[in-house]
């Protein structure tokens, strides 16, 4: 999660209008939303594998985690095992050399060698333009990081001031429409009318009637999974993050 925050001013100044209201995941609009989508292949194994957020900075890490597991859990025999969930003195108690641990990624343990370290990503300053700073997060191309050290196949795109969205629109909504390809998003949570500074998630649909997307939320003690108009979604990663734009990760497993 990014702590840098955009203004409602602010925003509102750059786009001119508020930010469309935001339909809930729950909601009879929302059902009826993905009922017609034809653009949901990513839904299935994205839920199948979702896990929210333990803490408020690891929006980034839950969604490496996400996308990670939905690529390579059930085809790969060496996925990495997350060890932190029972203490050393309760392994005692198991039967001598059984290893209760199961291969999958967490958000512990997506953050490797050649990525931000955990210090780092909850405020340990880094040099940022020739200045150490504290840089609370993973910003887009930090993102991008973390999971190319993975191995995956990873396409960043900044959203840049004068960018067009729908040529953005489109290659959101094929990649939906694909299987075994994923997009994490980027953006202002307040360019989309929620309280928080920048965020972190999976995209799971787009639904071309309302031409909105849905936005799998992986930080349930703040917002729940909706449904965003897409030029509301653009406009939001078209923010200012520390060095350059939001945007989005088109991702793969090669």
């Amino acid at each position: 999660m990014r702590f840098w925050i955009v203004s409602t001013l602010a925003f509102l100044l750059s786009t001119g209008a508020a930010a469309a209201p935001l339909v809930e995941w729950t909601s009879e609009e929302s059902a009826a939303r993905f009922s017609r989508s034809a653009h949901k292949a990513d839904f299935f194994p994205l839920s199948n594998h979702f896990v929210s957020q333990d803490n408020r900075i690891y929006c980034g890490p839950a969604s490496s985690a996400i996308v990670l597991n939905a690529l390579r859990l059930g085809k790969r025999e060496d996925l990495p095992k997350d060890r932190r969930p029972i203490a050393a003195e309760d392994m005692a108690w198991l039967p001598e050399g059984f290893d209760p641990f199961l291969g999958k990624y967490t958000p512990n343990n997506v953050l490797t060698a050649g990525t931000k370290s955990v210090a780092e990503v909850l405020g340990k300053p880094i040099e940022i333009e020739g200045e150490l700073k504290k840089d609370f997060g993973l910003q887009l191309h930090q993102l991008a990081q973390v999971l190319r050290a993975h191995g995956l196949t990873v396409t960043m795109r900044v959203v840049e001031d004068g960018a067009a969205a729908a040529p953005l629109i489109d290659e959101l909504a094929r990649n939906l429409a694909a299987r075994d390809d994923y997009v994490l998003v980027n953006y202002a949570r307040k360019a989309l009318g929620q309280t928080g500074g920048g965020h972190i998630s999976p995209l799971a649909a787009y639904d071309r009637a309302s031409d909105s997307f849905l936005i799998m939320d992986v930080n349930p003690n703040r917002a729940p999974w909706v449904w965003v108009e897409a030029a509301d979604l653009i406009a939001a990663m078209r923010t200012f993050d520390t060095i350059e734009n939001r945007g989005y990760l088109l991702i793969s497993d090669p």
